[in-house]
């Protein structure tokens, strides 16, 4: 049969060592010790920013509470894109498990239905994602939220590879355009949203040769704002086009994410074929070869920078926190303000949910504080927000002071603005002083990108 004919001719393998150099894999190096910087780092968070998270109940708004799992977790790297763009075959390769029982589906159908996570350990091993959510020191715990039916589409894989002792990766199912959610079966956005807020590194993968950028591509891209530094895209299967043919692809590709990345530095393109099989005759090796070292220099600085932007997560965590807080004050504040002892309280509530831009609730908060407009939540969140939480169940922030421990506002405050930059000024960085110091980033204005060499 002619599949045995096929087999004979088998594509010849891509020499790995560029991996294991670019990655450092068979360096024995000191592991940093960042044990100390953790303990520090968790115990700001519990004294400094946690109280106002409770109170607020910030976790219903962003749905994102952090646990200890995740402060000490490892960096995540995420791959994103529609289905069989190479996703899977690219954690495949490089990670070399190629031919090994534990290498991941790939097909042209859409062969990945799970979130898959790929993590270290001493043995290869799956593990449910039942257990991987029951389990709370490992950072997925808050998953078990999004219910039975998601928790079945999680699976772990634990593998011994030295990569993994520094980076986790989350291979998850393909975007398939004009598919409802409900189909489904769980929202998947959210799950995407929660990796998205974690994620160190976002691979956003397409193939040359389908693309159409719809509804639910749009939708992702919606969710990556605010992450654009950790964006990379990446054009796979590069090698299976004409030189001319890539070019026209690249620019249609630009062409069509343009309107749904709207920042002064388009992310950065890498366009090559990660897999394990040679490249194709008559095509720009060396070019993909320069590309796929980039790549992995990219996620060498993820791992080197892990601490600063652990850091720097916390940091923006908080950000958000003191925001939601410094509005909720404000709504209650002008809740207050129009009660009288005639009014319907519900009445005069309804009223300021429905057009807190009468009361100058958003504007009064850009105005006395330094809040950035960018970090400022969408009106419609509150809305709901203030359908489960009833305004009267809420404290002024004025009135969240004790005697012994200060007041919640102010704590927040010093952690933004002196503890965490301070942190970070400990790790050791004679290279970069206080890149998180107030006069660079305004204390509230995004980080500048981490990833761009000066």
């Amino acid at each position: 049969p002619p599949e045995e004919v096929e087999d004979a001719s088998e594509p010849t393998k891509r020499d790995r060592s560029h991996l294991e150099n670019t990655l450092k894999l068979n360096e024995e190096k000191p592991a940093d010790d960042v044990s100390g910087v953790l303990q520090r780092l968790r115990k700001i968070y519990h004294s400094s920013i946690k109280p106002l998270e409770h109170s607020y109940r910030y976790n219903e708004l962003r749905q994102h509470e952090i646990t200890d799992g995740e402060i000490t977790s490892k960096p995540m790297v995420l791959f994103l894109g529609p289905w069989s763009v190479g996703k899977s075959s690219m954690i495949n390769y490089l990670l070399g498990l190629d031919d090994t029982p534990y290498q991941l589906y790939t097909g042209a159908e859409p062969t990945t239905s799970e979130f898959t996570v790929i993590m270290h350990g001493p043995k290869l091993k799956t593990i449910e994602g039942i257990v991987m959510a029951a389990d709370s020191t490992r950072s997925f715990s808050p998953l078990e939220k999004f219910g039975q039916n998601f928790l079945e589409k999680l699976i772990g894989i634990e593998v011994p590879h030295k990569l993994l002792e520094r980076v986790t990766f989350v291979d998850t199912p393909g975007i398939i355009e004009n598919r409802k959610q409900q189909e489904r079966g769980y929202p998947f956005n959210d799950v995407c949203q929660w990796f998205i807020d974690r994620a160190d590194l976002i691979f956003v993968v397409f193939d040359p040769t389908k693309l159409d950028v719809g509804l639910e591509l749009e939708m992702l891209f919606r969710q990556l704002k605010g992450r654009e530094s950790q964006i990379r895209i990446i054009l796979n299967k590069a090698d299976s086009l004409a030189t001319q043919e890539l070019m026209r692809v690249y620019g249609a590709l630009f062409w069509s994410l343009a309107p749904l990345i709207n920042v002064t530095e388009p992310p950065r393109v890498y366009v090559s074929s990660f897999w394990p099989h040679d490249y194709h005759p008559e095509t720009h090796r060396d070019l993909f070869l320069k590309e796929e070292i980039s790549l992995l220099e990219d996620l060498n600085q993820v791992i080197e920078n892990r601490m600063e932007n652990k850091i720097a997560f916390i940091r923006q965590h908080a950000i958000r926190v003191r925001i939601h807080a410094l509005l909720v004050d404000r709504y209650l504040q002008t809740y207050k303000d129009k009660m009288t002892f005639f009014s319907d309280g519900e009445l005069v509530f309804r009223d300021i949910v429905e057009d807190p831009d009468r009361f100058y609730i958003f504007k009064s908060i850009l105005a006395k504080t330094n809040v950035s407009k960018f970090d400022l939540p969408n009106r419609e969140a509150y809305k709901d927000f203030f359908g489960i939480n009833p305004i009267t169940s809420f404290k002024l922030l004025s009135q969240q002071c004790s005697y012994m421990g200060g007041c919640f506002l102010e704590k927040i405050e010093k952690a933004i603005t002196r503890e965490l930059p301070d942190l970070l000024g400990s790790i050791g960085l004679g290279k970069k002083p206080n890149v998180l110091s107030c006069d660079v980033t305004g204390c509230g204005e995004t980080p500048k990108n981490r990833y761009r060499k000066p």
